[in-house]
């Protein structure tokens, strides 16, 4: 098990949680045993892996990667989902970069936050994260006579044989990280 440890590396050097260390098990079982992705693992670990109840008895994986790491990480994306399906027998796999959100600065403060920092820019970059290899077409947001409101977020219809089983799973994930209600749709194309 201490080979599977180089896999996972948390903040503040805390202790993985078992499920953790199951996930990080399965990536050196992965690199260890898949000629494919061997070389494109050696180097890529995680930070955190949660489960989120979905539906029902349904669950789903949600593995934090390090921000720098993440285009290593979709360049191996749908192999690598598919194996980690296999592994987790029924869970949807979702992979999502590490993001800090920075406060707004006091007043009179010299120092500036980046864009990426905001609150704002990170709920939407974690939602193409959810949804990635999917690509977002467009976004409209529903405001209800109570006050609520609803996010429709389409999907590019060329990948929707790929996740349209997905899609409860990527709003119930979101929901969970982000507390927002997001429904995804497929636009409907006039022939």
């Amino acid at each position: 098990m201490f080979t599977s440890r180089k896999k996972i590396s948390k903040d503040n050097k805390a202790e993985p949680t078992e499920f953790e260390e199951t996930v990080a098990q399965y990536l050196f079982d992965l690199e260890n045993t898949n000629h494919e992705v061997k070389s494109d693992l050696k180097d890529l670990y995680i930070n955190q892996a949660i489960q989120v109840d979905v539906a029902g008895n349904r669950k789903a994986v949600v593995i934090y990667v390090p921000y720098r790491l993440r285009k290593s990480f979709r360049k191996i994306h749908p192999r690598l989902v598919r194996e980690l399906e296999k592994k987790f027998s029924g869970k949807d796999v979702v992979f999502i970069a590490t993001r800090r959100i920075v406060r707004p600065p006091k007043k009179g403060a010299a120092v500036q936050r980046p864009r990426t920092r905001t609150l704002t820019a990170v709920h939407d970059a974690m939602l193409e994260d959810v949804v990635y290899p999917s690509e977002i077409v467009g976004k409209r947001i529903r405001y209800r006579l109570d006050g609520s409101k609803i996010m429709k977020v389409f999907l590019d219809p060329k990948e929707r044989n790929n996740a349209e089983y997905k899609l409860e799973t990527f709003s119930k994930v979101y929901r969970k990280l982000t507390g927002k209600d997001v429904v995804f749709e497929y636009p409907i194309t006039e022939a």
